[in-house]
C-alpha cells in the first residue's frame, strides 16, 4: 500500500450506516472500526436525526465475523431543521468564493453547534465562516465581526468590529458593483464571482503604493507611516488598514 494511502486510512475514524427498515423506523449501525463517546455524540448532533435531550438506547450489540455492531434507533429529522442546515451550508459555501484570490476553503466552517468542544475548535482559527442554526449566537458577539440573519435578511455588526467596519467610498464601490452584478441576468454565478475578484484585484493595486519588501524578502507588508501621509478620508484609511491586516501585511 502507498504511503498517501497509508496516511488516508489512518485519518478515518469510523463508518457508519443509516437504515429505515420496512416498519420505517431509522437505525444507525456503526461497524468499523469503532466509535468513541465523543464521535458519537458529534456525529448526533451533525446528523439532526435525534434530540440532544434524549438518550438513545442499544437493542442490539454483538460480534459478526470479528466485526462488531452497535445498532440504535434514533429520530427522523424535523423537515424545517434540515431546511434550516441547507440553507446555511447553501449560504456560508459561497462567501469563501468571494475572495476569490486567496483560494482559502478551510476558512469555511458550514454548520456548527453552540457546543463548548466546537467553539473552541473555532475560536482558535484566525479566521472563519461559520453557520449556525441556533439563533442564540446572536447573542454571542464575541464569535463573530459580522452576523448574518438569513431568515430576516438582517445583518448585525459586533460592538467591537463597528469602527472596522465603517462605510467609506471603497466600501460602497464594491457593494454597488456587487448589487449591479448580481442582479444582470445575463450574468451566471462564475461571473459574478469574476467581477468581485477584478474589483478586489483594483482595490489590491490602491494598496500597492503603501506597501515594501518585508525584511525577509518574502513577502509584501504595508507601510503604515506612507499609507497616513496620502491623507486619505478616515473611512479610507481604516479600510485599507483592516484590509492589509486581513491579507496579513502587518509587520509583527
Amino acid at each position: 500500500m502507498a504511503a498517501a494511502e497509508v496516511a488516508d486510512t489512518q485519518l478515518m475514524l469510523g463508518v457508519g450506516l443509516i437504515e429505515k427498515d420496512t416498519n420505517g423506523e431509522v437505525l444507525w449501525v456503526w461497524c468499523y472500526p469503532s466509535t468513541t463517546a465523543t464521535l458519537r455524540n458529534l456525529l448526533l448532533r451533525k446528523c439532526c436525526l435525534t434530540d440532544e435531550n434524549k438518550l438513545l438506547h442499544p437493542f442490539v450489540f454483538g460480534q459478526y465475523r470479528r466485526t462488531w455492531f452497535y445498532i440504535t434507533t434514533i429520530e427522523v429529522p424535523d423537515s424545517s431543521i434540515l431546511k434550516k442546515i441547507e440553507a446555511v451550508q447553501e449560504f456560508t459555501r459561497t462567501l469563501p468564493a468571494l475572495v476569490w484570490h486567496r483560494q482559502d476553503w478551510t476558512i469555511l466552517h458550514s454548520y456548527v453547534h453552540l457546543n463548548a468542544d466546537e467553539l473552541e475548535a473555532l475560536q482558535m482559527c484566525t479566521g472563519y465562516v461559520a453557520g449556525f442554526v441556533d439563533l442564540e449566537v446572536s447573542n454571542r458577539p464575541d464569535l463573530y465581526d459580522v452576523f448574518v440573519n438569513l431568515a430576516e435578511s438582517e445583518i448585525t455588526i459586533a460592538p467591537l468590529a463597528k469602527e472596522a467596519m465603517a462605510m467609506g467610498k471603497l466600501h460602497k464601490e464594491m457593494g454597488q458593483l456587487i448589487v449591479q452584478s448580481a442582479e444582470d441576468p445575463e450574468k451566471s454565478e462564475s461571473h459574478v464571482i469574476q467581477d468581485i475578484a477584478l474589483k478586489t484585484r483594483e482595490i489590491f493595486t490602491n494598496l500597492a503604493p503603501f506597501s515594501e519588501v518585508s525584511a525577509d524578502g518574502e513577502k509584501r507588508v504595508l507601510n503604515l507611516e506612507a499609507l497616513k501621509q496620502k491623507r486619505f478620508p478616515p473611512a479610507t484609511e481604516n479600510f485599507l488598514y483592516h484590509l492589509a491586516a486581513a491579507e496579513q501585511m502587518l509587520k509583527i
